[in-house]
């Protein structure tokens, strides 16, 4: 081996440890990049939890993760289009396709990741104002927006690669009809949501019962396949969202007025007490100041019972409140005792009458 080529493959292992030492440092700069923007993201973070807005926060929120990600996409990709370059090998071709692949990811992960914070602080924002938000609107607006990135994303991510968009809807069309008959009733729970969302017989929140099924509880979700009640006695109750489409749904959570209705008997001895206490208990529940004047106000001698006479009241309160509902009445039925005493008569209560024959003859009974 002469001196010439001796300095060749010098020359041609000091040009092969250049690009890896080009490599290495690559790698080494973006490390500190993104070490340098996570510090940045984080001190902006904390003095944007500061202010009353929630729009800035959640955009810097959801930048945090996404940006790491780009920094250190473009990073590798820099470095392996070295690579390519320096080895003959088809990694430089692959690098632009597979780096534009990877931003459209992260651009659409910025994306979700922003609607997501958006709607949960949106929520949060308004609850801690008191002020009103259908969360049942604002889950569903962040549904979409979320499924149309996610679709828009995997479109524009084809067609980058090569596929061709047009060939990809045609397909699905042809293909539509099949995955129709094969997932029938999960297409079925998808509109039954959609239309409880366009409907709207019941909110997140709301307490509902069905007539036609055993279904009662308070909504906590209404997702497109499935809607979850929670149960009176805790347990989470799973619905598909096509039951609500052939189901009668009541919901009580949208009355105006809760009902007391209530028949009360005293004794036949107290017939001519009767009026009175009608009277009293018809001026105690016009003066009463839960009950409302503006609907439906009786109270009546209704039946001859077996063992009583009957009067009934029927009224409605202000509140629709459970719990205060049940106070309201327990006073108004402690109130009507007291007038019913108050007017020297008595409660009725089951009794029988044996009559027995004054002529009967001892000695013949023997």
């Amino acid at each position: 081996m002469n001196f010439l080529e001796m300095i060749q493959i010098d020359n041609a292992y000091l040009g092969r440890e250049a690009w890896i030492m080009e490599v290495f440092i690559i790698v080494l700069i973006t490390g500190f990049i993104n070490w340098v923007q996570k510090k940045l993201h984080n001190r902006i973070i904390s003095k944007l939890e500061k202010t009353r807005t929630f729009w800035d926060d959640a955009f810097f929120e959801a930048t945090k993760k996404p940006v790491s990600f780009l920094i250190w996409i473009s990073g590798i990709a820099f470095a392996a289009y070295i690579v390519g370059k320096n080895t003959d090998s088809v990694l430089s071709i692959a690098v632009s396709p597979m780096y534009q692949t990877g931003i459209l990811f992260t651009v659409c992960w910025f994306l979700i990741r922003f609607i997501k914070l958006v709607e949960k602080n949106m929520i949060t924002h308004k609850r801690l104002s008191g002020d009103d938000i259908d969360e049942t609107t604002v889950d569903a607006v962040a549904k979409l927006l979320r499924i149309s990135v996610i679709i828009t994303g995997v479109l524009v991510a084809l067609q980058s690669l090569g596929y061709s968009i047009s060939g990809v809807l045609a397909f699905g069309g042809v293909g539509g009809i099949a995955v129709g008959f094969a997932a029938r009733d999960l297409l079925a729970n998808f509109f039954g949501g959609l239309m409880i969302y366009m409907d709207r017989p019941f909110n997140v929140g709301e307490w509902i019962r069905s007539p036609d099924k055993e279904i009662e509880g308070t909504v906590e979700k209404i997702g497109w396949r499935l809607t979850t009640i929670r149960t009176f006695d805790k347990r989470p109750l799973y619905v598909p969202n096509s039951l609500f489409n052939n189901i009668s749904v009541e919901n009580p959570s949208r009355m105006s007025n809760r009902r007391i209705k209530e028949t009360i008997g005293i004794r036949y001895d107290d017939l001519s007490k009767m009026k009175k206490i009608i009277d009293d208990v018809k001026k105690m529940l016009k003066e009463h100041p839960e009950i409302d004047k503006n609907k439906t106000l009786i109270v009546n001698f209704n039946e001859f019972a077996p063992s009583s006479l009957d009067f009934f009241v029927y009224t409605f309160t202000k509140t629709t409140d459970w719990v205060h509902y049940h106070e309201i009445k327990q006073e108004i039925m402690l109130s009507i005792i007291n007038i019913i005493e108050s007017n020297g008569a008595e409660c009725a209560f089951p009794t029988s009458t044996l009559h027995i024959s004054s002529g009967t003859d001892a000695s013949n009974a023997q």
